[in-house]
């Protein structure tokens, strides 16, 4: 909404241009959905329901070896039941489970439904839908040192689980302080309004917009996350010079409408004299013609109506 008067180059990047150096990835996501849950889940249920036959048999003929051997076979079928029942995994669409076994990464379930798994290995939700993030307002200074407010939304989504869970310590926090640091940096390299022939934040949306997520995604890969899409939702100047520049941007705004009107003056004067000239009209020496451009670029260019006086004497 306003104007500034020192400018600079702009600076020399590119939407692919890698914007920061992040490590190579110890770990990538590779797929284990394990084996469906449901049937497995009916057969440890059978197990579990039959393992209390030989106990209940072994404790109706007890004392002995042979009852005491059921009694602890039923035990053992019990608590076999109940550990491969602790394998099973719940999956809901928009979610997955990384997997460890003692602490090694062994793959993703991505598949939802009722899987089964190692019972012993952790699984670790991961959330795979669709966020926003919106940066607070940050309060900054544009290429040209003027002092700006500026936020962002970025819409964003895991892509490499594995990545997302071992890569860094919390994904979330993660992508939100680099995507309010993306947009920091893209605040300070272009000024806020500049010429036509650069780029500005306020004139140049679509460019500036697509920097920044090219910026947001190079630093956010590490975590195995995917930006889809960032726009600046808020973009002005600080309350302490807002006023000022407003007045600038006005005086500029008036300036460049007077240009462009002494512009259209002098060709129109252009044109009415060449076609006097070419379909001799009339033949007007210097000292006349420059009084004629006088007159008409008054006309043209004047702010307000003009009254015509008709010479009804002769024109010399």
């Amino acid at each position: 909404m306003l104007d500034w008067s020192y400018r600079r180059e702009e600076p020399k990047m590119t939407i692919d241009q890698p914007v920061v150096e992040m490590p190579a990835p110890q770990v990538r996501e590779r797929r284990t959905d394990g084996l469906p849950g449901i049937p497995i889940a009916l057969v440890l249920l059978i197990v579990l329901l039959g393992s209390a036959a030989p106990i209940v048999y072994g404790a109706q003929n007890a004392p002995g070896a042979g009852p005491v051997t059921l009694i602890v076979l039923g035990v053992v079928l019990a608590l076999a039941a109940l550990l491969g029942l602790c394998g099973l995994t719940a999956v809901a669409p928009g979610e997955a489970r990384v997997v460890q076994l003692l602490g090694r990464y062994t793959g993703t379930i991505r598949a939802d439904g009722l899987r089964w798994v190692n019972p012993i290995t952790n699984r670790q939700k991961v959330s795979t839908r669709v966020r926003n993030h919106e940066t607070e307002l940050a309060k900054v200074n544009d290429a040209d040192g003027n002092p700006i407010q500026i936020a962002a939304v970025v819409v964003w989504q895991v892509s490499d689980t594995a990545k997302a869970a071992f890569e860094v310590d919390d994904f979330v926090e993660f992508v939100a302080i680099q995507s309010e640091t993306a947009v920091r940096h893209i605040a300070n390299s272009y000024p806020y309004d500049a010429p036509e022939d650069q780029l500005s934040l306020r004139d140049n949306a679509d460019e500036i917009t697509g920097r920044l997520s090219a910026e947001i995604a190079a630093r956010v890969t590490a975590a195995g996350v995917e930006v889809i899409e960032s726009r600046i939702t808020r973009l002005s100047y600080a309350p302490e010079i807002a006023q000022v520049m407003l007045q600038r941007q006005q005086a500029n705004a008036v300036v460049a409408a007077r240009t462009r009107i002494v512009e259209g003056a002098v060709g129109m004067v252009e044109l009415a004299l060449g076609r006097l000239a070419e379909h001799d009209v009339v033949e007007l020496d210097e000292e006349r013609k420059a009084t004629m451009v006088s007159n008409l670029l008054v006309v043209l260019c004047g702010d307000r109506g003009t009254q015509p006086i008709v010479n009804a004497g002769s024109l010399y």
